[in-house]
């Protein structure tokens, strides 16, 4: 189950297709929708409570199908450690309808809220206890540790438009790890941490996770200041800037397209802050 919480597709045939993909995905995995629906970024999924559990459909054209997003929850759930706590997945259906093809996973239900219902910014100081920092630095130490092949970020990317966001000469990552690649606060619950979302997860430079998450907490200077000091270790390093620095282009690339405003100028501070270049002009 994802935190996030989107509306419907502007295109009523989309909406329509993706509500007659759920019903199919709950005949195919027996189980009865209710409650409201949820929708994913751009319409793509769309998800709906069903008893104890959580049922969600992903689609995509047929030709797009399949590939690292597609396949990535699934794999989480068999690769990584239970330490990691994140909704479990109970079963999967894959199935092709015309033009478009859907994958629909019925995963255990999260009742635990999101720490931000519906936007990965932090919007208040949510006052999270020590605990639950320990146990958000546990769960990327365990993850870091699990070997996979799953590339979450590219250092093609890297080399095609970190000047363009950034205005500095590409970095060659050298330092690697396995982590989340979405860590924001619409997939992070409290006060039981519960880490959502596993479509992106694999191998990416060291400090792109936290640097992500601080990121994301820039809005809120008191927390920002915790997530760097949880993370010290990683971020305070140069491998850990460089990490944090992809992060940070990634964001300013979404911002240039008109996701987070509020959020691009404190991006900029803060990779200007890095590399002591200004970035370039959206």
């Amino acid at each position: 189950m994802s935190a996030q919480v989107f509306t419907a597709p502007e295109a009523t045939e989309d909406a329509a297709r993706m509500r007659r993909a759920l019903t199919t995905a709950a005949r195919g995995l027996q189980v009865t929708p209710a409650g409201p629906e949820v929708w994913g970024w751009q319409g793509r999924t769309l998800g709906r409570r069903a008893g104890t559990s959580w049922l969600r459909v992903v689609s995509a054209p047929s030709e797009k199908a399949g590939g690292r997003l597609w396949e990535g929850t699934a794999l989480a759930d068999t690769t990584v450690p239970r330490s990691v706590p994140r909704p479990r997945l109970r079963n999967f259906l894959d199935w092709t309808g015309g033009p478009y093809s859907y994958r629909a996973e019925l995963a255990e239900l999260i009742t635990t809220p999101a720490v931000v219902a519906g936007s990965p910014v932090l919007d208040r100081d949510p006052g999270l206890p020590d605990s639950w920092w320990r146990d958000l630095r546990a769960a990327t130490h365990a993850l870091a540790a699990v070997p996979t092949g799953r590339e979450a970020v590219r250092q093609a990317w890297i080399d095609r438009d970190f000047r363009t966001f950034l205005g500095i000469d590409p970095p060659q990552i050298s330092g690697h790890t396995t982590g989340h690649a979405d860590l924001h606060w619409a997939n992070l619950a409290a006060p039981t941490l519960i880490i959502f979302d596993w479509e992106g997860w694999g191998r990416m430079p060291v400090g792109y996770d936290p640097g992500l998450l601080h990121a994301y907490s820039l809005t809120v200077p008191a927390v920002a200041a915790r997530v760097r000091r949880e993370f010290a270790d990683v971020l305070d390093t140069p491998a850990g800037r460089d990490g944090e620095l992809v992060a940070l282009g990634q964001l300013l690339q979404a911002c240039a397209r008109g996701v987070h405003p509020h959020l691009a100028p404190l991006v900029a501070r803060r990779a200007e802050h890095l590399t002591g270049v200004p970035v370039p002009a959206p």
